[in-house]
């Protein structure tokens, strides 16, 4: 049998894998006498054949078939059995609220009764669901394990309570591999789990995405070259050689087909070579062709020495003769666990026979749902299973044991093992525990960021739409300010417009960040699949993406910088101009990152807009441009310092207006703003003069009454102007919201200056 199982995984002709060089079967390594050559030993062998045969790795001699397929192979020991005992699994849920029972009639009353009355000593108005109910079970490498049942059964609930994705303390029961128990740490390590959903980049190709998941998941220490032969050999193994140049694609671009994505999805999980890999339903939404073709991917990958375990909806007869043991559920119990050999046997002494013309799976679903739907449910059919799976542990008691046992193998020798024979090429170490064998992660975080940073730039130039839609809304907007403010001239009004510009201006820049919110939320669940299972830091995501998306903001800032600086007349000269572009550049990256932040939290696009909006809005009211400072009410304060917009808002200000030498209102313009802006101007000299006669001081026309500074002034206190004037205005924010909160507010402030 495992001849035949070894033959059947390295066959060129059956599974398409990569040609290789001709080599004497002696020749191939084992881990010890009883050992099968593995795929990282064939892996192993090409390269150092090339480097025999080019010398410099530079020209490739010509390809041979190796073929095992009519060579005896020696049985290897299965070293790795996972065992999970009484698994049990229940949540709180909200119980309805039903119609009293003395209002229903007949049946109807016994129902709302029985529904809405609850249990002497339950909570009235929570009830416990069990979705897992004393599972049990044994998986082996080499073996395909499924789950099957009907929508609700528990399928995907044991699918992760197994791969270490439900909370320690709501899962009760035991697991365990090679006996010993599975630490968190080093199942991240040792296993993979692919979800229902393809979560790729979609303008990555099929051998770029491989390639950077190669990246991630192998270490530093193995070759360019060595990562992309195991590329190479996966694609080959996962047949993807006619996609390996194709897109992935998404709606908008056409890519690969759906069975090509889903094995693209099982390739960038497995390409460490995992001990364990789970997988929810990864047949759904294929037709029986394509399935097939999964499940002879995910057939090959046990026989290499990996234990699968994978939830199915309905298999078809030929994925069925690829399963090596099923798992029946129903409501969450067991309603049969065994071989699909054994399945005709086990209803034919439950008494409902499978006709040889029907698919046993559909046989024994179609009976699971009828069960279901009577009186006593699956309750004898549960029963049955229990005493049924007694008899046949009974009758196999020789066999019953497993391998690993009866070889007295230990998790750390299983794992030094399967290491040997090119398992977990992520590398690993002699310590005595298990799970410091292998890294906890592959490669130090400078080279994570490296990757991440070359992947998103990658996917993101390919569509060169989404700069250009941003671009162009900042050239619009830029353009829309420049001539509406254009040459604003020093008078009040030029003033009053300047503070309006600058206000407009900076909540827009945050404003237009608001395209970045469905970035990241494409990437959403592709990031947490990959951080899940330690493929990168979480840190090295952020500071990636915070790098990544720096060039483009520097040019999108240059760009609403220079349509508007010199356009509505702002002081400074180029210095100014540097000042006001780093102003811009640090509110667009504010702003990027206050919209990536949201969208981490909001994962809805729509509603993720909406709160968008609406905080933004908030920040520009309490910016300090709508209301002064001082008018804000107390219980408000703490909101008008987080304001992203005040900022920006107060460090243009201080770029146009901190020029003492600089006048505003002269003469006659004080009476601007007043009613007496439209009375003659021979009237407002006269005027002037009275005032000088009073204040005992000469004021003419040309006499400076406001500069910039006075109008800093008028804008009232804030933390930055408090800085720069000095340490007597920082008493005011102290009185107003406490001496903590103002030390804390001043010294961030301060250090935001600085920066």
């Amino acid at each position: 049998m495992t001849n035949r199982i070894a033959a059947e995984s390295f066959s060129p002709a059956r599974d398409t894998l990569p040609n290789f060089y001709h080599m004497e079967l002696n020749e191939l390594p084992r881990a010890n006498s009883s050992t099968s050559p593995t795929l990282g030993q064939l892996l192993k062998h090409v390269g150092d054949a090339r480097k025999e045969a080019a010398g410099d790795s530079c020209q490739t001699p010509v390809h041979q078939v190796l073929d095992l397929t009519d060579t005896p192979l020696e049985p290897r020991p299965l070293p790795f059995v996972l065992s999970f005992s009484n698994l049990t699994y229940s949540v709180k849920v909200r119980r309805k609220m039903r119609v009293p029972a003395l209002f229903s009639r007949g049946r109807n009353r016994l129902e709302a009764a029985t529904e809405a009355t609850p249990v002497a000593g339950e909570n009235p108005f929570v009830r416990t669901k069990i979705l897992l109910d004393n599972i049990s079970g044994e998986a082996r490498d080499g073996e395909i394990m499924a789950v099957l049942g009907a929508s609700g059964s528990g399928k995907s609930t044991l699918i992760d309570a197994l791969a270490n994705r439900i909370a320690k303390d709501s899962l009760k029961g035991t697991l365990t591999l090679n006996g010993e128990v599975l630490e968190s740490r080093l199942l991240k390590v040792i296993s993979a789990y692919v979800m229902q959903d393809d979560l790729l980049f979609p303008m990555l190709t099929v051998e770029e995405t491989l390639m950077f998941s190669a990246e991630f998941r192998l270490p530093r220490t193995l070759s360019k070259s060595k990562k992309k032969m195991r590329v190479q050999a996966l694609i080959d193994q996962l047949g993807l050689r006619n996609a390996a140049k194709t897109i992935i694609g998404d709606e908008g671009h056409r890519g690969v087909s759906g069975g090509e994505r889903r094995r693209v999805s099982i390739g960038i999980d497995i390409i460490h070579d995992p001990i364990l890999l789970f997988l929810d339903e990864p047949t759904s939404g294929l037709d029986s062709t394509s399935a097939f073709m999964v499940v002879k991917v995910l057939q090959r990958i046990a026989q290499s020495g990996s234990i699968v375990i994978m939830s199915v909806h309905q298999p078809s007869y030929r994925i069925l003769g690829l399963l090596d043991h099923l798992i029946f559920l129903s409501q969450g119990q067991t309603v049969y666990s065994g071989s699909p050999t054994n399945l005709p046997q086990f209803f034919q002494e439950f008494g409902h026979p499978i006709p040889e013309s029907e698919n046993r799976t559909e046989f024994a679903l179609d009976l699971i749902r009828d069960l279901e739907g009577s009186p006593g449910g699956t309750r004898s059919l549960v029963e049955f299973t229990k005493s049924w799976q007694n008899m046949k542990k009974h009758n196999n008691d020789p066999n019953s044991s497993s391998e690993a046992e009866r070889q007295g193998l230990s998790l750390k020798e299983a794992i030094s093992a399967s290491i040997s024979r090119g398992k977990l090429v992520s590398g690993a170490s002699n310590d005595a525990s298990p799970s410091s064998m292998v890294p906890r992660f592959a490669n130090p975080f400078w080279i994570e960021m490296a990757v991440l940073g070359k992947r998103s730039t990658k996917n993101s130039s390919r569509m060169p739409e989404l700069f250009g839609i941003r671009l162009g809304a900042v050239v619009v907007t830029g353009f829309i300010l420049a001539t509406m403010f254009w040459q604003l001239d020093s008078s009040p009004k030029g003033a009053q417009e300047r503070l309006g510009f600058f206000a407009f201006a900076m909540s827009t820049t945050y404003y237009t960040c608001a395209d970045a919110l469905p970035v990241f939320l494409q990437e959403r669940y592709i990031f947490m699949r990959e951080t899940a299972y330690n493929a990168y830091r979480r840190s090295s995501y952020v500071l990636s993406r915070a790098l990544v998306s720096f060039p483009s903001l520097v040019f999108l800032s240059l760009t609403f910088s220079a349509m508007t600086f010199w356009a509505v007349g702002l002081a400074g000269g180029f210095s100014g101009f540097l000042f006001y572009f780093s102003i811009i550049l640090a509110s667009f990256w504010a702003g990027n990152s206050f919209v990536t932040f949201l969208s981490g939290v909001v994962p809805h696009v729509m509603l993720g807009y909406t709160v968008v909006v609406a905080i933004l809005a908030y920040f520009l009211l309490f910016s300090g441009f709508f209301i002064n400072r001082d008018r804000i009410p107390a219980y408000w304060i703490w909101f008008h310092y987080i304001s992203l917009v005040k900022y920006p808002y107060e460090a243009v200000m201080l770029n146009e207006f901190d020029d003492a030498t600089k006048c505003f209102v002269k003469g006659v313009q004080i009476f601007d703003n007043s009613p007496l802006g439209s009375v003659p101007t021979a009237l407002k000299l006269k005027l002037l003069e009275s005032m000088s006669t009073t204040l005992g001081v000469n004021i003419t026309s040309s006499t400076c009454l406001t500069t910039g500074s006075d109008i800093l002034k008028q804008q009232g206190d804030t933390v930055l102007l408090q800085f720069v004037a000095g340490k007597q205005e920082q008493e005011k924010v102290k009185k107003d919201v406490g001496d903590w909160w103002a030390r804390w507010c001043c010294e961030l402030q301060e250090f935001y200056f600085l920066a």
